[in-house]
């Protein structure tokens, strides 16, 4: 074909490698994971003893199969000594995604399917490992030996392959490791430690065989989740919110009558540094955006005691089918919080694929769920709630964000020290919402609740603020109040939430945001993701600049172009018959080209980069014959539709034709002549198809004549 073009790839290997996860090890703080570790085994061995003689002494089964056929089994015993029973958080239909935008063949075009991720699995049992849609992706990571239809579904909502294609995993090229959830934390803190980024809990404590206290309370089993993500700073657990919404197991909540269903998250749902997954059903168009979404009859509400916002997110849900463990080809269907969870694990392991994809590296948990939290859709444009925390999973705006980094977005990863506060300055445009949000991964509560009912005792430890300034006037972060848990959110000073969002609808200026903390901060210090978007990061224009010969000499060029403001300059150059472009990044707009040859043929063409991501287009490939002082310059088109030059390539990319369109009398004519000028084709020039395919390759010159129009160009064909 006559084209000039250049397919360019970034083969960035976005694997989890040995060297990735060392480095992720490298910033856990190992000795309090290893002594921890030590601790939970200790704890684990006189629990387990324990657990069988009360068990035994009250007649409680250890395991059970309920009438509707969930599995539930006794994994502890609270502080008041009540039974503490896991159960799956699954219903029957409907599951999530909006994550296929990310996917090959999706909107965005990014072939993002979790190409050598890894994500942890911890469930009832383990998935069925050789299952037709895991193609020995699925490892089991413990010694548990029963699989469970449970965990084999939420499995393969992660990573099926979709040789059943309404079975597509959202990450459908990942790896899980499979584990029973007997020594769940002992084995997430293992696998953190050496640097696992995300697990996937669909379960947590039977509600119906708990008392009221248990609901909404920060426990021990919370502060230990807050624990190992404090310590390994890059493991992110996601859990299901849970199906007890009208359960009426909370007759004390603490708003409202026990049948309107707020209150009854309880165990790990309530750890401060997690995301927590509520069920919604929503309604999505062909371009990935959100039309109406309601939250689901059965999912559990907030608030807890302290009136932290969770849950934290919504899983986008609908009902689609995924692998069961009947057989290796069996699917069923399931829902439930379960399976909204992980529709939103595998969005965020796409995202940390992407990430390293762009960047090089992964980000930190609190980045990773601040980017979740602030770029998720407001359901009612009004602020979190209680009942869907900061809206449905939006994968798509947050890759956008991402890629939109350091021009039209911000993310960095920041320290605050103790006493000291931080500042940064942008600059919106006045036609979108200035967003800017702060997250970080707490310190573990020193406080937990033994057996008080509703105590309000804030879970938060370091609490930092985020406020946004301009001329004097101060902008809040949006906060819930537990006692009024059915009202809308208002704007104010948030006491109790490791995550804050601004909101400024048409910015327009310069505005100021700036983070503080209340206090003394626990160790001095606290890791922070500040994420800003609806702002101009950059003066840069992202137009393709235009090319001029600026100066000859004996055996160089210099090429020039207009100046943008903070841009990088992609120059690509070559001889017109090589195949290979030279690149180079400057950041001048002028380019001295040495060592030409007389008589030979080049060509050139530039773009502006704005940020690592944000390019213009190629400017036209130009060409010249270099003579010296007599060098002039010429543009070697690419024969597009929409060139200036009287002809365009023909529909057909397979066809190797050009078509001529040329509005003149019906005399005009073409030539394909050689550039020494010898006629190699000659017909009449109105809307001919000239057939190149039996020229060799090498440089033409076509032209176009009559007594109106005398144009030439010169063309390449490989």
């Amino acid at each position: 074909m006559i084209l000039f073009f250049v397919c360019s790839a970034a083969n960035i290997a976005t694997a989890q490698t040995s060297q990735q996860r060392l480095k992720i090890a490298a910033n856990n703080k190992k000795t309090e994971l290893a002594n921890f570790k030590a601790n939970l085994v200790s704890e684990y061995a006189l629990e387990r003893t324990h657990l069988q003689e009360v068990a035994k002494l009250n007649n409680w089964k250890i395991k059970e199969t309920l009438a509707n056929g969930k599995k539930i089994e006794l994994q502890g015993i609270g502080a008041d000594g009540s039974p503490l029973y896991y159960e799956t958080y699954a219903d029957q239909a409907g599951l999530v995604s909006r994550a296929s935008t990310l996917n090959t063949d999706g909107l965005m075009g990014l072939h993002l399917d979790g190409d050598g991720m890894n994500v942890g699995v911890w469930d009832a049992g383990v998935a069925l490992e050789n299952h037709i849609e895991y193609t020995s992706r699925v490892s089991i990571g413990d010694e548990s030996s029963e699989v469970d239809t449970h965990a084999t579904h939420v499995t393969g909502s992660i990573i099926s392959t979709g040789l059943k294609k309404d079975a597509k995993g959202v990450a459908n090229k990942a790896k899980v490791v499979s584990h029973d959830w007997t020594r769940d934390k002992i084995e997430v803190t293992e696998a953190a430690a050496d640097g696992l980024l995300l697990s996937n809990h669909s379960y947590g404590i039977k509600a119906s065989r708990v008392p009221d206290w248990y609901f909404g309370a920060y426990t021990k089993v919370a502060q230990d989740w807050d624990k190992i993500m404090y310590n390994a700073p890059y493991y992110l657990m996601v859990t299901a919110a849970g199906n007890a919404q009208k359960s009426r197991d909370n007759l004390e909540p603490t708003y409202g009558q026990s049948a309107d269903g707020f209150d009854v998250l309880l165990g790990f749902t309530i750890s401060k540094n997690n995301i927590t997954v509520a069920g919604a059903n929503s309604k999505i168009d062909g371009n990935g955006n959100l039309k109406n979404a309601d939250v689901c009859t059965y999912s559990s509400f907030g608030p807890v005691d302290d009136g932290r916002i969770k849950p934290d997110i919504a899983g986008n849900g609908g009902s689609i089918l995924s692998t069961d463990a009947a057989s290796n080809t069996s699917y069923e269907t399931s829902s439930g919080t379960s399976m909204a969870t992980p529709g939103v694990t595998g969005s965020l392991l796409l995202l940390q694929q992407y990430n390293k994809e762009l960047y090089g590296e992964y980000m930190k948990a609190a980045t990773l769920k601040g980017l979740a939290l602030h770029t998720a859709d407001d359901v009612d444009a009004v602020g979190p709630d209680y009942k869907m925390g900061w809206g449905i999973m939006n994968s798509k705006t947050a890759a956008e964000l991402l890629n939109n980094k350091d021009f039209s977005s911000h993310i960095a990863e920041e320290t605050l020290e103790n006493g000291n506060s931080f500042s940064f300055d942008v600059t919106a445009e006045g036609n979108e919402t200035l967003i800017a949000s702060i997250s970080w991964t707490d310190v573990q509560s020193s406080f937990i609740n033994s057996g008080e009912l509703n105590n309000t005792t804030a879970a938060l430890v370091n609490d930092l603020d985020i406020r946004v300034t301009k001329n004097g006037q101060t902008f809040l972060p949006w906060k819930l109040n537990p006692a009024q848990a059915e009202n809308d959110a208002t704007k104010g000073d948030n006491k109790v939430d490791p995550f804050e969002r601004v909101e400024i609808p048409n910015a327009n200026g310069t505005y100021t945001i700036t983070v503080t903390h209340k206090g003394e901060l626990a160790n001095d210090m606290q890791d922070f993701s500040l994420i800003v978007s609806g702002v101009s990061m950059t003066s840069c224009s992202i137009n393709a600049p235009e090319v001029s010969l600026n100066e000859t000499e004996m055996s160089n060029v210099t090429l020039a172009w207009n100046a943008s403001e903070d841009a990088l300059y992609e120059i690509q150059y070559k001889e017109v018959y090589q195949e290979e472009w030279t690149t180079e990044y400057i950041s001048v707009n002028n380019f001295n080209w040495k060592g030409l040859l007389t008589d030979a043929t080049y060509s050139f063409r530039l773009r502006t980069f704005c940020s690592q991501n944000i390019a213009s287009e190629y400017s036209d490939v130009a060409t010249f014959t270099f003579e010296g002082e007599e060098t002039k310059l010429e543009t070697l088109h690419t024969l597009s539709a929409d060139s200036e030059i009287p002809f365009s390539v023909y529909p057909n990319p397979a066809v190797d034709e050009i078509q001529l369109n040329v509005k003149t009398s019906e005399t005009a004519i073409y030539r394909i002549m050689s550039t020494s000028g010898v006629a190699l084709k000659m017909d009449k020039a109105l809307d001919s198809r000239i057939n190149v395919a039996d020229l060799p390759s090498g440089l033409y010159v076509l032209q176009i004549q009559d007594a109106n129009v005398n144009k030439s160009t010169k063309f390449y064909k490989y």
